[in-house]
């Protein structure tokens, strides 16, 4: 009986040792890996720290446009024979992206009043309907305003005021 007794508390024994050794394994591995996420978390946050620091200071700030006014427009546009007759006018400024352009695109103004003037004189009122057509103008007087002023380069026309009478 005493040898059942004991084996019975050796069982006892082994039986407790087992759990204590997977409750302080398991307690070892969360703490592992806790302080596995919490190291990723502080190298990402130094990472992307120091990362957009070296990214702002390398960007020196963008240089404001230039504007350009081109005098304003008024052309009558194509019709069918018999229709009134119709009238655009047309208030452009160019964009140009430095300052330094700008002396060199004044002396050519009255080319691109006559290239814009010679080109609108041709559309149809249907052709400036709605914002597609006033999408296609503005790209088609861009295209005209850099081949005028060839070594310059203009980035966009934009509109100030169109009235279609």
């Amino acid at each position: 009986m005493a040898d059942n007794e004991a084996e019975s508390g050796g069982a006892a024994e082994g039986a407790e040792a087992v759990p204590a050794k997977k409750g302080k394994l398991k307690l070892i591995i969360a703490a592992v890996g806790f302080v596995a996420i919490l190291g990723a978390g502080a190298g990402w946050f130094f990472l992307m720290r120091g990362h957009g620091e070296e990214k702002h200071a390398e960007a020196p700030p963008p240089k404001p446009p230039s504007f350009v006014e081109v005098p304003d427009m008024m052309v009558n546009l194509v019709g069918a024979p018999g229709e009134r007759v119709q009238y655009l006018k047309v208030k452009v400024v160019l964009e140009v992206k430095e300052e330094k352009q700008l002396e060199a695109i004044k002396p050519t103004l009255p080319r691109v009043t006559d290239l814009f003037q010679t080109y609108l004189r041709e559309l149809r009122p249907s052709d400036i309907n709605g914002s597609a057509g006033l999408f296609r103008l503005k790209e088609e007087l861009t295209k005209r305003v850099n081949i005028a002023l060839a070594p310059q380069q203009v980035s966009a026309v934009l509109f100030k005021e169109i009235l279609v009478q």
